[in-house]
């Protein structure tokens, strides 16, 4: 049975191009926050490496196939500290194909589910930013709810916290989270982050929880990430945050303040099903 409270830990890490180091680097991350009584562990998108389009296929690990040191160490220490791991993203290789793929750890060190992400980003701002993932990556095809010893669980990674859809589907299905490791920019951080990480919160109450690598010092950097990893309630209060620095930030799920927020506000008492409804194209029950 899950835990009526539990503490959360946005690890921030400051990414080079050195793979070994990265992981070495996110361990210790992760004993550390567990140390500090964290059970559920959050990495941010691609962790192991620069979010560097032309460099990333020669990062990506074959993660069905075995050949992932990322996975394999995070496995390692959810095992060791029977901690749950949300795996952050780190560049997936298969049948071909690059994937920006997150992996949930149990404290058996067994991968609970993998995300694949779904909505890959794109961008062209004149004289700001021009940027498409869709060259490199390919997108995911499914939804990704994950049981775990904290409870259940809903995966994106960045671009898809835009799609309001996904968390309501989440909801729908359960979670009481939903947890988007991210990299968002510069350009749209500022101006969106926070908004968006609040609207998912609210529309669907529940927590959501965001984790990005930390901003790269170097000035110069080809995508410069914005940071600001969150921890937000589920009436839209930040209950955790970072700045744009490495650190870690520890926040507690409290499952009582999503009860209490629903019945103070009855939102599936109050939705017009008679106008609209989400549907679920991929007809799966999932008891709540």
């Amino acid at each position: 049975m899950a835990p009526v409270h539990y503490k959360i830990a946005l690890c921030q890490l400051q990414v080079t191009p050195d793979k070994d180091a990265n992981i070495a680097h996110a361990r210790a991350r992760i004993e550390t926050a567990a140390d500090a009584g964290a059970k559920l562990v959050v990495l941010p998108e691609i962790w192991n490496c620069p979010y560097a389009m032309e460099t990333l296929p020669s990062y990506a690990e074959d993660i069905d196939g075995g050949g992932s040191p990322s996975v394999s160490m995070l496995s390692e220490v959810a095992a060791s500290r029977k901690i749950t791991i949300v795996g952050g993203s780190i560049p997936e290789k298969a049948s071909g194909q690059l994937f920006n793929t997150c992996c949930v750890i149990g404290p058996n060190g067994a991968i609970l589910g993998k995300h694949r992400k779904l909505h890959l980003f794109g961008i062209n701002i004149p004289g700001d930013i021009c940027f498409r993932e869709s060259d490199t990556f390919t997108a995911g095809q499914e939804p990704t709810v994950v049981d775990t010893d904290v409870g259940r669980i809903g995966i994106g990674i960045c671009h898809d916290i835009r799609f309001p859809e996904l968390a309501m589907l989440y909801r729908a299905r359960g979670a009481h989270l939903v947890c988007y490791p991210s990299a968002f920019n510069m350009s749209t951080g500022q101006l969106l982050w926070d908004l968006m990480q609040k609207s998912r919160a609210i529309d669907n109450q529940l927590f959501v929880a965001t984790c990005s690598p930390a901003r790269d010092p170097n000035p110069h950097s080809e995508y410069m990430i914005w940071g600001h990893s969150s921890l937000i309630g589920p009436f839209g209060e930040v209950l955790a945050a970072a700045g744009h620095e490495e650190t870690t930030v520890v926040g507690e799920i409290d499952l009582s303040l999503i009860e209490a927020v629903r019945e103070n506000i009855p939102l599936e008492m109050q939705r017009r099903g008679d106008l609209y409804r989400l549907v679920d194209v991929q007809k799966e029950y999932y008891a709540s």
